[in-house]
C-alpha cells in the first residue's frame, strides 16, 4: 500500500528527467528494510522473547507513520508552489479515466508480466538459493548463506544505482540498461546453476553478477519503466498493476519450484539424490523470458 503513494509523490515532486535517480534510490528501501528486519527482529526475539519481535515491529512501523505525517506532502501546490513537470499545468482528465487508460495499456501489461518472470528469478534464489549451494554443491549451511548474502548486497548497489546510470548514462531511456541487466540476470543464473562444482570464487561472482541485475531490474522491470509510459496522475496503478502480477508470479515460482525439486529426487544406496536440471532450466527461462518481453517496449517512452 505504501509503494504506489510513494510513487505518486515521486511523479508528482521530481522532475522527468531526474525521477529515475531518485526513484533508484526510493527502490532501496525495501531491501534495506528486509535486511534490518533479519537482523534486528533476531537480536529482539533473543533478548526478550518472540512476541516481542512482532510488537517491536509495530513500533517501528508507528514510528514510520510520524515520519510520514510530519514530511510526506501531496504535491508541491499543495505546499503553495507551482508543479515541477509541465504535464501538471495542463487541463487534467479524470484520475478514474487516467486510471482506465493504464488498465488498457498494452505497453503496462507487458513490463507486468516482464516483472513477474524477472521475479521468478529473484525469489528463486532467495527462496532456494542456500539450499540449492547446499544440496547441489556440497556447501555448508554458513557458506551457503553467505554467498546468498553477497547477492543481498550487491542487489542493494544494483538497486540504488539503477535510476543515476539510466539518467546520466541514457538520458532518461531505461530499454538499453533493462536489456543490459536482463542479459548479466541470465549470466549470473546460468553461472549459479550449471557452474561446476564447489568453486567458491566463481559462485560469489555469479551472485555479484546476479544481485546487481536484479537490483537493477527490481527498479526498471519493478516499476520505473511503467510509471514512465502511464500518465503521472495514474502512476501509483502502473505500480500496482506490475506489483500484482510480481508478487503473484514469486509465490507460484515458490510452489512449482518446491513441486520440481521434489518430483525430481530418488534413492541410491539408501541416500536420497536430486536432480535439479528441471529447475535450472524453470530459473534460467524465466530469465530469458522476462529480458524478451521487457524488448517489445523497446520503442516505447
Amino acid at each position: 500500500m505504501g509503494a504506489p503513494s510513494s510513487v505518486v509523490s515521486l511523479s508528482r515532486w521530481y522532475k522527468d528527467k531526474e525521477r529515475g535517480s531518485f526513484y533508484g534510490f526510493w527502490s532501496t528501501s525495501h531491501n534495506i528494510g528486509e535486511a534490518l528486519t533479519y537482523i534486528l527482529t533476531a537480536v529482539v526475539v533473543s533478548y526478550f522473547g518472540w512476541q516481542w519481535g512482532f510488537r517491536a515491529a509495530a513500533i517501528v512501523a508507528l514510528l514510520g507513520v510520524l515520519v510520514i505525517s510530519v514530511f510526506f506532502h501531496d504535491s508541491p501546490e499543495s505546499k503553495g508552489l507551482l508543479p515541477v513537470n509541465e504535464d501538471f499545468r495542463k487541463e487534467k482528465k479524470s484520475t478514474w479515466q487516467e486510471q482506465k487508460g493504464v488498465l488498457k495499456n498494452p505497453n503496462v501489461w507487458i513490463l507486468a508480466l516482464a516483472s513477474a518472470f524477472m521475479y521468478i528469478s529473484r525469489y528463486a534464489v532467495n527462496s532456494w538459493g542456500p539450499y540449492y549451494f547446499e544440496t547441489a554443491k556440497g556447501y555448508s549451511l554458513t557458506q551457503a548463506n553467505s554467498l546468498v548474502a553477497v547477492s543481498a548486497v550487491c542487489g542493494i548497489i544494483g538497486t540504488a544505482s539503477s535510476g543515476f546510470v539510466s539518467d546520466k548514462f541514457f538520458k532518461g531511456r531505461r530499454n538499453a540498461p533493462a536489456l543490459i541487466f536482463g542479459l548479466m540476470n541470465v549470466l549470473g543464473l546460468s553461472l549459479f546453476l550449471l557452474g561446476p562444482k564447489n568453486v567458491w570464487w566463481l559462485d560469489a561472482i555469479s551472485m555479484v553478477i546476479f544481485g546487481l541485475a536484479i537490483g537493477a531490474l527490481i527498479c526498471y522491470l519493478g516499476g520505473l519503466m511503467a510509471v514512465d509510459i502511464a500518465s503521472k496522475q495514474a502512476s501509483g496503478a502502473a505500480l500496482g498493476i506490475v506489483g500484482v502480477m510480481s508478487y503473484a508470479a514469486a509465490g507460484i515460482q515458490d510452489i512449482a519450484s518446491g513441486y520440481l525439486i521434489e518430483s525430481n529426487k530418488s534413492v541410491l544406496n539408501g541416500e536420497v539424490v536430486y536432480n535439479f536440471d528441471s529447475i535450472s532450466l524453470f530459473w534460467i527461462s524465466a530469465a530469458v523470458i522476462s529480458m524478451m518481453l521487457a524488448l517489445l517496449t523497446w520503442k516505447k517512452t
